[in-house]
């Protein structure tokens, strides 16, 4: 039931205001007085609070700082006789949901109770749900004790409160985006938001507007104004996924942005600041592509200021069981399943299994499993995985008599990898270790002929 407290000094408008709301069906208290007020506050801890200005002990708005100093959460409704300016600008200032002036309607005041009770409601999920998002990144939700993971969350222990720049390295399906949210989340600014962009889904002149935002009229489709990723970041995070795959042109300006902080909107002519903290990640070797002049070596050494290696999961196959149990309980509450048990021999079936795919292709094979399963047990036979590739044929072997340049054995090999796998080129590409939009563009280029699954 709802509780609310009348702080209110004149008996007759008391006893009124707590008759009406008790018909409404809540929990009603009164005082005369700003003393009595603020004790029996602390005493009934109210939902919503009524109260006067003018009161005989204690200027209202006084009563008012102290109540919300006690409870940030309280709504308070202002009640006067005076319909003075600067009186409501400063009950507004104090945290006052809204100023009524006497004397009171009760259709007006009914409907001011309603309106603030949706709201402190709306406030109260808002505030639930950005608590079990901000949970459901928390350490403890990163599988692992291995010697390997044990580092990594040494390492996110270590950076969570610092606004330093991070490169986070590793296969796909490895976690990256996980670890870089369990950092943003643990750290002073987990308020501020998490913007992430994948760099390699988007075309290099997008990706520009995507980050730094554009004016109206910069190119041909800008018919409005847009805010950049930087922009939008603000104090919190922003997680640059597949960084190796930016032009040098963009490598350039992300360069110029974490040296000086500031940008400029494409098209636009006015310098904008950044506070974001810059978490990047790829798949690939960045210190080979720098090597090879494919990756600015001194954006390189900016964005890994720290650097966080995530091992492949054939690396740690010790911590694979604890992953099972934690993603099966994650599957089944959300299929709403009770498929908890795994019998040993499919747990070394599931241990010893290659995982090319990582964590990600872990978790899509229990999620397979749970939804074919008839009792409350995984199954092997509903676990989709597939042996290792075969050699068919003298046509279809990586390596011939023939010498060829080495495009075209990359190309035979492509082909070779889209045709074992039916033409599904999620699983081609977690195989080959390339990005989707990569494999795409080899497809494009080498003209492959492929009869896609999906």
């Amino acid at each position: 039931m709802t509780k609310v407290l009348v702080i209110e000094d004149d008996p007759l408008v008391n006893r009124t205001l707590i008759s009406h709301l008790k018909k409404r069906g809540f929990e009603v208290r009164g005082a005369e007085n700003g003393q009595e007020g603020l004790a029996l506050f602390c005493d009934f801890q109210p939902d919503l609070a009524l109260l006067d200005v003018k009161l005989p002990d204690i200027n209202g708005l006084d009563v008012l700082k102290q109540v919300k100093a006690e409870n940030k959460s309280v709504t308070v409704i202002i009640m006067t006789a005076f319909d003075d300016m600067r009186t409501t600008v400063e009950a507004v200032k104090a945290g006052a949901f809204e100023y009524l002036v006497k004397p009171l309607d009760n259709l007006e005041l009914d409907l001011t109770i309603d309106k603030a009770l949706q709201m402190k409601a709306l406030e109260e999920k808002v505030s639930y749900l950005l608590e079990e998002k901000q949970k459901e990144y928390q350490i403890d939700n990163i599988i692992g004790r291995s010697p390997q993971m044990r580092q990594v969350f040494k390492m996110i222990g270590v950076v969570a409160n610092t606004k330093t720049n991070i490169l986070i390295l590793g296969e796909s399906g490895t976690g990256k985006e996980l670890v870089a949210k369990a950092i943003h989340y643990n750290g002073p600014f987990r308020d501020e938001p998490f913007i992430a962009i994948n760099c390699s889904a988007i075309s290099d002149t997008l990706l520009e507007s995507e980050l730094f935002g554009h004016v109206r009229g910069a190119f041909t489709d800008a018919v409005t104004e847009t805010r950049g990723k930087f922009e939008l970041a603000g104090k919190g995070t922003l997680f640059l996924d597949e960084i190796g795959d930016i032009s040098s042109s963009l490598q350039s300006k992300l360069l110029r942005v974490i040296e000086t902080r500031d940008f400029m909107k494409v098209g636009g002519e006015k310098v904008l600041k950044t506070e974001a903290r810059i978490i990047a990640a790829t798949n690939q070797n960045l210190k080979e592509m720098v090597d090879q002049g494919e990756f600015r070596e001194d954006l390189y050494y900016r964005l890994k200021v720290v650097e966080i290696n995530l091992p492949p999961l054939r690396e740690r196959r010790e911590d694979i069981p604890d992953l099972v149990a934690y993603l099966l309980e994650k599957i089944n509450r959300d299929l709403k399943k009770n498929v908890r048990k795994v019998p040993p021999e499919v747990m070394d079936y599931l241990v010893n299994q290659p995982w090319k795919g990582n964590v990600r292709e872990l978790e899509n094979a229990l999620i397979r499993a749970v939804i074919l399963a008839k009792g409350d047990v995984v199954l092997k036979e509903y676990l989709p995985l597939e042996p290792a590739l075969p050699v068919k044929t003298e046509e279809q072997a990586l390596f011939t008599q023939e010498l060829v340049p080495l495009c075209e054995i990359e190309k035979r090999y492509i082909q070779y990898v889209l045709e074992a796998t039916k033409g599904s080129k999620s699983r081609a590409s977690q195989i080959l270790g390339i990005s989707r939009p990569t494999l795409d563009k080899k497809i494009k280029d080498y003209d492959l002929k492929i009869d896609t699954s999906e």
